[in-house]
């Protein structure tokens, strides 16, 4: 039902061109990677400081103010390529697993980070509690199945 439509995508200008060249897929791969490393890095810090364990200086919401602009653009960042990435092998895609985790995860993990997490951890009055751990642990859990089913991809 869906192979038609990863066809058609992998068929595109665009997936052949990256699919021909020497180049194209390795520098994008990179770009991911890098902002994975982005991502990662400003979801660390305030799922960290949400969990107890880093910057108890700061308040929680000091730091989700801080890391918002990085987490945002590295999601932007990750979409774009990764978008790029998947019509190169969409084919590929299709028939493995991890991607089918990572599609299906990627959109929890975006949710709880916009709807839930971002609504609690950018109040002032929020702080170290049940509630943060909570969150804190969802959002590394989620964002982990997500980062370790995409690369995965490439080994599967």
């Amino acid at each position: 039902m869906l192979l038609p439509f990863f066809e058609w995508c992998e068929n595109t200008a665009i997936g052949e061109t990256i699919r021909n060249s020497l180049w194209l897929f390795p520098v994008i791969e990179a770009v991911h990677l890098l902002a994975l490393c982005l991502l990662g890095g400003s979801l660390l810090v305030v799922d960290l400081r949400m969990l107890g364990v880093g910057l108890k200086g700061q308040r929680i919401s000091q730091v989700a103010g801080y890391a918002r602009p990085f987490l945002i653009g590295s999601i932007v960042t990750l979409v774009c390529t990764g978008l790029l990435l998947f019509l190169s092998e969409a084919v590929k895609c299709y028939y493995n697993t991890s991607f089918w985790v990572k599609i299906t995860t990627l959109p929890i993990a975006l949710l709880l980070t916009f709807a839930v997490r971002d609504r609690f951890s950018l109040r002032k009055s929020f702080e170290t509690s049940a509630m943060s751990r909570l969150l804190g642990a969802g959002s590394l859990t989620l964002w982990f199945v997500v980062a370790a089913a995409g690369r995965w991809i490439g080994f599967s």
